[in-house]
């Protein structure tokens, strides 16, 4: 069950990992976005465990720590999708896996068996493969360097959700301290940058600048302006997709060995490679569909050895 659970979590993040590109292209604060997605998860969380009435134990405050890897990770994922190429940063996005496996044999001393690690390896050789022939070149490297922490948090995040488990969490009582946590990093991180932005504005006015000519390229291609409210709203729409990959992956992660659930989870990057594709235009060389259909065998390969 365990298996289907990842599955579930990767369409989930992969469908945010889209949501998170197309609205890094728009003239939107990216703290109130993210702000508004762990809004949406702390409410989600709290109504769900109303309902449920999962029982609260000390294992939930790994949350906070979760919510902090999770806040690094996905600030770094929207600031790498802003500044660099789609493709590049859902590569990144992909490789947690390799970070987990290393810190999980290191904390629990988890072992694969040896099919688990052939499709470990054959999930990550496709990841890699889906971009390694034109996007790890130096003069294409924009953005590289949010990709790497995505990578790194979003692995840390990983293993603090298996803790989470091992320590007997529930699962929506460590997601609403997940979102908790996550909530007030980017509301602090909101209100500093509103602040400085309105300092700039006050500076460009004293300087008789035309603001509205400065403005005008930022909406040529939206036809309603992007309001505190609508921000803030479009990031609680974006945070259901982020709170359901949550709510799937803390009971794969709890039945389920720790890196070949983060492998799984990590396949989210082909729906973000499709959608650069189909959406973007970005085109696939023929490594790069060799790529896909690697991680696809990879996955089969789990599913029938697990």
């Amino acid at each position: 069950m365990w298996f289907f659970f990842a599955v579930a979590a990767a369409i989930c993040f992969g469908i945010r990992g889209i949501l998170y590109q197309w609205t890094s292209q728009r003239p939107i604060d990216r703290n109130l976005l993210l702000l508004g997605v762990y809004i949406s998860g702390t409410l989600i969380a709290l109504i769900s465990n109303v309902i449920v009435q999962q029982p609260w134990s000390n294992g939930a405050w790994y949350g906070v720590l979760i919510g902090l890897f999770s806040f690094i990770a996905n600030a770094s994922m929207y600031k790498g999708y802003a500044v660099g190429k789609a493709s590049i940063i859902a590569l990144f996005s992909g490789l947690p896996p390799l970070v987990v496996v290393i810190v999980a044999y290191i904390l629990w001393g988890e072992v694969l068996s040896t099919w688990q690690l052939t499709a470990f390896f054959i999930v990550l050789l496709g990841l890699i493969l889906i971009k390694y022939s034109q996007d790890l070149k130096l003069n294409q490297l924009r953005g590289i360097q949010w990709g790497i922490l995505t990578m790194l948090f979003f692995g840390f995040s990983d293993v603090s959700v298996k803790q989470s488990t091992i320590a007997g969490a529930e699962t929506l009582p460590a997601l609403t301290m997940m979102y908790a946590t996550g909530t007030v990093l980017f509301g602090v991180s909101w209100i500093v940058s509103y602040r400085k932005s309105h300092v700039k504005k006050s500076t460009v006015e004293e300087n008789n600048q035309n603001v509205e000519e400065l403005s005008k390229p930022r909406q040529q291609n939206n036809i309603l302006p992007w309001t505190l409210k609508r921000t803030l709203g479009w990031g609680m729409i974006v945070g259901i997709s982020n709170i359901a990959g949550m709510m799937f992956l803390l009971p794969a992660f709890r039945y389920g060995v720790t890196g070949i659930v983060s492998a799984i989870s990590a396949m989210s990057v082909a729906l973000v490679i499709l959608y650069a594709h189909f959406y973007l235009k970005e085109n696939l060389s023929k490594r790069e569909i060799t790529g896909l259909i690697v991680t696809v065998v990879g996955i089969l390969v789990l599913r029938l050895t697990s």
